[in-house]
């Protein structure tokens, strides 16, 4: 039997982290491979020029690389509750929230974790909700 195949955003994906090939593409690898721990069904896309995206029910986040830094963009992130402070990046907007990681930060990993969660859950409550 053949083993699935990964879909076409994951190879994309998997591709610009190769492409990368230095801290950003090991930033970027990391925080997925959180988001995945974080919400095992959660959805990639590429949108936007090669942006990855990952969603449930509707945008999570996107990961974008910048020369300074890695921005992950959380599409509901003004909504969700941040008590570890990760947000520290487009706090002055009304709905988006990122947080930006330059090379050789720490990222509290337990805390992406429950940001990603969260998002998630919000994401699947508005839909629910839309349905009713």
């Amino acid at each position: 039997m053949t083993p699935p195949q990964p879909s076409t955003a994951s190879a994309e994906i998997d591709a610009r982290i190769a492409a990368l090939g230095n801290w950003r593409g090991e930033t970027l690898a990391r925080v997925r491979a959180l988001i995945h721990q974080a919400v095992p069904e959660v959805v990639e896309e590429v949108k936007w020029r090669g942006t990855p995206v990952w969603s449930h029910d509707g945008i999570i986040c996107t990961g974008e690389t910048y020369k300074a830094y890695v921005k992950l963009t959380f599409a509901k992130g003004a909504a969700l509750d941040d008590p570890a402070g990760l947000f520290n990046s487009s706090l002055e907007g009304n709905v988006r929230r990122a947080i930006d990681i330059p090379q050789g930060a720490a990222l509290d990993e337990a805390a992406f974790k429950a940001l990603v969660q969260a998002a998630a859950a919000l994401n699947s409550a508005a839909k629910k909700k839309k349905k009713a």
